[in-house]
């Protein structure tokens, strides 16, 4: 099911089932976006959010945990997870989720080229601008 959703959205998903997949792939492809079952064959989704943090991508990961697991959501939420749907995954949030992604992307990238001085001194323009 959530193959076929993010083809209709116009996405190419690659499939991993291991951390060590998806480490792999992160650090060659431009991945914009996980989608992350809580428990994965040789971690589970910190280990995930640690390879995104530790290659330093820009990928967003979304966790699935069942609906019942609020401590787990608000852990995920802590750890830096874009988000938590509930699993199994409906329709509806995979959409939901992939079009906050991009408006996500569409403000960050917005936000990147607001800085006259280009990104290496992004964040001295962001203080200058607040101050």
């Amino acid at each position: 099911m959530l193959t076929s959703v993010l083809h209709r959205d116009g996405l190419d998903p690659i499939c991993t089932s291991t951390v060590r997949e998806c480490r792999e792939l992160i650090a060659k492809e431009n991945v914009a976006l996980v989608f992350c079952d809580r428990h994965l064959t040789d971690g589970d989704y910190r280990d995930v959010l640690s390879v995104t943090r530790s290659l330093r991508s820009a990928a967003r990961v979304v966790v699935t945990f069942p609906d019942s697991d609020w401590d787990g959501y608000l852990e995920a939420m802590r750890l830096g997870a874009f988000d938590v749907i509930a699993s199994p995954c409906r329709p509806t949030d995979v959409e939901w989720m992939v079009s906050q992604a991009r408006r996500d992307e569409r403000k960050r990238f917005k936000q990147w080229n607001d800085f006259p001085a280009g990104p290496q001194n992004a964040q001295e323009n962001a203080v200058r601008r607040t101050a």
